[in-house]
């Protein structure tokens, strides 16, 4: 075994100061452990995949051959594809506000009915 101590590596931090983007330090904090969450099931997919690509190919696998796996340019185009799609259904949210509050100086179609008195 390495000298490779996870417990330790997990307090490592980039120098300087953390930036902040919320007001909210406590929101801060839960959207991090979220997105690291978030972090990992996706490398737990890409493994799955693996997995599953290997299976299909040779019906039988060995750790070796998991690690030794490079997926063609297809197979990265369709493993991109999903990580892309996965990111969008977890920020939706995000998404979804800030679209809100670059629509709020636009008037509705409802609004404009209702300013035109057609309502």
């Amino acid at each position: 075994m390495s000298g490779f101590d996870p417990l330790a590596q997990a307090g490592n931090k980039a120098k300087g100061k953390r930036p902040w983007f919320f007001e909210d330090r406590e929101a801060e904090r839960v959207i991090n452990i979220v997105m690291a969450l978030a972090q990992e099931v996706s490398v737990m997919r890409m493994r799955l995949d693996t997995v599953e690509r290997l299976l299909e190919e040779k019906g039988t696998l060995t750790r070796a051959d998991i690690e030794a796996f490079a997926p063609d340019k297809s197979q990265a185009a369709e493993r991109g594809a999903w990580n892309q799609e996965f990111i969008a259904r977890i920020l939706r949210i995000v998404q979804q506000e800030n679209e809100g509050v670059e629509a709020a100086g636009e008037m509705s179609s409802e609004d404009a009915g209702k300013a035109l008195g057609l309502s």
